[in-house]
């Protein structure tokens, strides 16, 4: 067989991809494209906001509806299902979960995937506006609260008593501490929601005596009522004068154990009577489901799984970001911004401990990930 002859005619017809190769190889340009999309590609590396989770947008919202009174069996005929009902009925609902349980019931709506969140939770309020008919007399509107990838904390902060000081420290001190880094922590770029978990409020509790009560004359409304009374300031308007403007307000707010203590309730037999006459006034701790208590294992016991010293009370601040942001960067500041309040905001006695870390779990996956990009990208050069 014979081989075709080659001629310049059949060198140059061929065709747009040859001549396309031809120019560039030839071309001065082409080493500028490629520092140039080198360049880019670098930029695009450092600015790309990483992230452990998908950003998809799944949007959930939860309805919290109060059926005071009612047994979980009759609140899922009369609440849950006639709820479930009116949920199914919205626009780009996929899935529906229910609750139910005594004096109260709550409904999860799940979008499909790329439902704006605001636009689902604005559908789920006005079709339960529109449908309030079907729910029975007497049950409140419904509480709805919308649920995001974004809610998710990316940190944890955990403070805590060190072991030799830890007598000195309770639930109530270290929320108090807690929320004041949380003040903080929220004013920092990007931060979403934060919320405190195993928080202890502080509260002052007035205990009436029905002995006493009985026998200065009052009943337990009018306790209640003169406290209330004496807790109010409203603001009755301004003064000018020379120039300058007074606000005028009456009343006040009670301050301090002592100042409600003395505060004078009625008169018995021309004499005064006060609030610690018929009640005890004390400073009380509301006692939460959620607690949180730090383990270490003691040193004696080294080497066993069961050997742990006391626990210590704890308080955590979970911080979430917004969408979009870089977890990285956020996790990052977060760190820097906490350590500058340690022996400032956060005391010495106590211990901080970042318990979760989202930014340097995603650091971490999104460098592997480059990684193995990088190989491939490699192992394709030396191919072709």
């Amino acid at each position: 067989m014979k081989k075709p002859e080659t001629t310049p005619e059949t060198l140059t017809s061929s065709g747009i991809a040859g001549n396309l190769t031809r120019a560039f190889i030839t071309s001065p340009l082409t080493p500028l494209f490629l520092l140039a999309a080198l360049i880019l590609g670098l930029v695009a590396l450092v600015t790309l906001p990483r992230e452990e989770e998908p950003q998809i947008s799944v949007p959930m919202v939860d309805i919290h509806i109060r059926a005071d009174g009612l047994r979980a069996e009759d609140a899922v005929k009369l609440v849950t299902e006639p709820l479930e009902t009116i949920v199914k009925s919205i626009p780009g609902v996929e899935h529906v979960y229910s609750q139910t349980r005594d004096d109260g019931a709550m409904v999860t709506a799940r979008f499909v995937v790329g439902t704006s969140g605001d636009t689902a939770i604005l559908r789920v309020h006005e079709k339960l506006r529109a449908n309030m008919d079907r729910i029975p007399d007497g049950i409140p509107e419904p509480l709805i609260v919308g649920r995001g990838i974004d809610d998710v904390a990316i940190m944890v902060v955990t403070l805590s008593p060190r072991p030799e000081v830890a007598d000195r420290w309770t639930a109530a001190d270290l929320t108090r501490v807690a929320r004041e880094v949380q003040v903080e922590v929220s004013a920092l770029p990007d931060i979403g929601l934060t919320y405190l978990v195993g928080e202890q409020p502080e509260e002052i509790r007035i205990t009436p005596d029905p002995e006493r009560l009985a026998q200065a004359g009052l009943t337990l409304q009018a306790l209640a009522g003169k406290v209330e009374g004496a807790n109010k300031a409203f603001a009755l308007g301004t003064i000018r004068q020379d120039g300058k403007q007074i606000d005028l307000a009456a009343g006040e707010t009670l301050q301090g154990l002592d100042q409600i203590a003395n505060l004078l309730v009625t008169t018995r037999d021309g004499r005064p009577v006060y609030l610690r006459d018929v009640a005890t006034v004390s400073l009380k701790t509301d006692p939460k489901e959620n607690r949180v208590f730090t383990m270490a294992r003691s040193a004696a016991t080294e080497a066993e799984v069961a050997g742990f010293e006391a626990r210590v009370p704890a308080v955590s601040l979970a911080v979430a970001k917004r969408p979009g942001a870089n977890a990285v960067a956020i996790a990052e500041e977060i760190r820097h911004a906490i350590q500058g309040l340690e022996g400032k905001i956060i005391p010495a006695d106590l211990v901080v401990e970042f318990t979760r870390d989202y930014g340097e779990s995603a650091d971490e996956k999104a460098n592997e990930l480059l990684f193995h990009l990088a190989l491939a990208t490699i192992s394709i050069v030396a191919l072709v």
